[in-house]
């Protein structure tokens, strides 16, 4: 019985052309790679030119939130560092690729 099932399967599923088989694989291969890129790659691209903008445009004064979670003012800013004020006197040097957001926007309007 199984056998003839198998047969049955066999013979009803004509194999495709070797050129189709080959030509269907391709598709699918360039279908995800756009997949890829529209909704992977391009958005990441656009996120880190749009990060590293902000990062150059920071200037004395800016309130900043940094990786660690860290709420600082800008202070002196150097080329690869920062140094932001924290409380008071306490000030720290943290590496310019540390500052993830703007604090100004992130807190909410006070009533």
């Amino acid at each position: 019985m199984i056998n003839f099932l198998q047969v049955a399967t066999e013979v009803v599923a004509a194999p495709e052309a070797p050129q189709q088989q080959s030509w269907t694989f391709w598709v699918m291969i360039v279908a995800m790679i756009a997949v890829m890129y529209f909704f992977m790659w391009r958005p990441e691209s656009k996120r880190r030119k749009e990060m590293q903008k902000f990062r150059d445009g920071l200037k004395k004064g800016d309130k900043i939130i940094t990786a660690g979670g860290i709420y600082g003012v800008v202070k002196e800013i150097k080329e690869t560092t920062i140094l932001i004020e924290v409380d008071g006197n306490v000030t720290l040097r943290v590496d310019k690729n540390m500052v993830v957001a703007d604090a100004s926007a992130q807190q909410p309007a006070q009533k």
